[in-house]
């Protein structure tokens, strides 16, 4: 019994350079943009969200979805499952400011500073107020809580030059570090496995101080810089760690107490740090309305969003148990908060029928697509029409011959089995629109078959015009240089003593002169290139 004669298997392209990297694809995936103003139009200076809990089996491990925007005299809770307000904390004083309010990993409280030297816990159901810390006698800038270990530990930075350590149910603070020389606008918890033993500050002194409470009030390690200290930020191992100073980001060592790299992709003062992607990006805004991601391996900038005022922070939301990035919220100077999400799965369905519900409403084509959705589930409804049959008994199938069974095909390939290899040609060569993977398939095929020639010998000007044009656009792609050049080479053999006879050939081919010399040089100075950078790296 013959076997059935198959279709021709189309040429599958080689990949040529992507246009977007895997990084670019992924923070260009962040859409559904929305801009949340403040009241009173109050620069948002602070945003955040709960971390993660150490233990995921824990019994406060539970997901929390909400997130912290500080603003003026306001702490205002985000849900990050519908990005609504769910409260608002405004119990501070009539001319005090807001500064940095953190929840605390379980959820249910929050903390903040003030203007006025204090630092207030809330609970953040009842907005009832827990503790007031009033030993700051200056603006407290920052308040964080503990991410690991105890959950009544918290730390404050204020501009009385002081870091201080509380605990919760204590009136007075734990621990007080000093030694800085000026406004301490900056500092966070070092992650260990142990606990939260160890704090970093940044100051206005341009200095980077490492603490740990268990040493005194010294500092156990200083990093100098160039600028102030806007902002620092502790990678997840713990050895490294990032500090924002003037437009630069340096990249601090700790174990061999230098630094390690210096990034300078910023045109003015960098005031806000941040990870993303489980710790394997880093996130930074600047006054000059840019937010950078970098790669944490090699340092280098990976994507990009323009903002049109100046960034004072910025925050990626994670969600789930596995904390993927949510959202991207970064706020600016100008009082409005940008929240662009990431959708997956199911969400990005529903908010391209969305689209194309709004587009259709807008045409006024809403007719046209509840036809073409009433066709589609029509379709569907045949094709599994039968699926859960299993039959009334013992069915027997007999197979019958064959032979002569030919699938469909378009013309080109009847012509191509036929031993038309002109007339196919022809075919796919004027085709409405051009086929670029068919003209491929097919001459790949002719040149299996030994056929080329056969297919372009014997042609007038009028049909040698579209084949000249097409090679004029293929030969500079160097993903087919091998077919196209073996195209080129069979029609000046075939049609060299014509050459004169037709001002159009004439002017096609010398097109292709000029394509095919163009391609040489560019061929050439890339290999001059590969060897400065051979030479450079065998130097290094």
């Amino acid at each position: 019994m013959a076997a059935p004669v198959e279709r021709l298997q189309p040429v599958r392209l080689p990949p040529g350079p992507a246009p977007l990297t895997a990084d670019q694809r992924y923070w260009r995936s962040f859409r559904s943009q929305q801009l949340v103003p403040t009241p009173h139009s109050s620069p948002i200076r602070h945003i955040s969200f709960p971390s993660a809990a150490p233990n995921p089996l824990a019994p406060s491990a539970t997901s929390i979805d909400t997130f912290a925007v500080t603003s003026g005299a306001r702490v205002q809770i985000f849900s990050s499952r519908t990005r609504r307000l769910l409260r608002a904390i405004t119990r501070f004083g009539p001319d005090d400011n807001a500064h940095c309010g953190s929840i605390r990993r379980d959820g249910r409280v929050l903390i903040a500073g003030s203007d006025s030297g204090t630092i207030q816990a809330f609970d953040i159901n009842s907005r009832a107020i827990l503790k007031t810390w009033t030993e700051h006698k200056q603006p407290v800038w920052v308040t964080k809580w503990c991410p690991q270990g105890d959950l009544t530990a918290a730390m404050s930075c204020s501009d009385d030059r002081t870091v201080r350590l509380w605990d919760l149910p204590s009136e007075e603070s734990q621990w007080t570090g000093v030694g800085h020389g000026d406004y301490v606008r900056c500092g966070d918890f070092m992650p260990s496995q142990g606990g939260g033993n160890l704090l970093v500050s940044g100051s206005y002194d341009q200095t980077v101080r490492l603490w740990d409470p268990r040493a005194g009030p010294k500092a156990a390690m200083i990093f100098q810089h160039a600028s102030i200290v806007e902002s620092v930020l502790p990678m997840p191992g713990g050895t490294t760690l990032l500090a924002a100073a003037g437009n630069q980001i340096n990249v601090l060592d700790l174990v061999a107490a230098k630094p390690l790299e210096r990034l300078q992709n910023h045109q003015k003062t960098v005031t806000s740090l941040c990870l993303a992607s489980n710790g394997s990006r880093v996130l930074s805004g600047a006054l000059d309305g840019h937010v950078k991601v970098f790669e944490t391996v090699n340092w280098s900038v990976v994507a990009g969003f323009k903002y049109r005022s100046p960034v004072l922070s910025l925050c990626v939301v994670a969600a789930g148990a596995n904390r993927e990035d949510r959202h991207l919220t970064v706020g600016l100077e100008s009082g409005i908060m940008s929240i662009r999400t990431r959708l997956s799965g199911q969400q990005k369905v529903q908010a391209r029928e969305k689209e194309k519900e709004m587009k259709a409403l807008i045409e006024g084509t809403t007719d046209q697509l509840d036809k073409k959705r009433t066709k589609r589930k029509r379709k569907q409804q045949v094709l599994l029409r039968g699926k859960d049959f299993t039959g009334e008994g013992a069915d027997i199938i007999i197979d019958g011959n064959a032979r002569g069974n030919i699938k469909k095909g378009s013309q080109w390939e009847r012509a191509l089995r036929e031993g038309r290899y002109a007339l196919a040609l022809n075919l796919v060569i004027n085709a409405h629109p051009q086929s670029k993977q068919n003209i491929l398939t097919l001459l790949t095929a002719l040149r299996h078959r030994s056929a080329l020639r056969t297919a372009l010998k014997g042609r007038d000007e009028e049909e040698l015009e579209p084949i000249l044009k097409w090679l004029n656009r293929i030969i500079k792609d160097p993903r087919h240089i091998k077919l196209s050049s073996d195209v080129g080479f069979l029609i000046l053999d075939l049609y060299a003593q014509h050459l004169g006879e037709a001002p159009v050939i004439d002017k096609l081919i010398k097109g292709l002169h000029t394509a095919v010399r163009s391609s040489a040089e560019y061929s050439q100075q890339a290999h001059s290139t590969l060897g400065m950078l051979d030479l450079l790296a065998a130097g290094s």
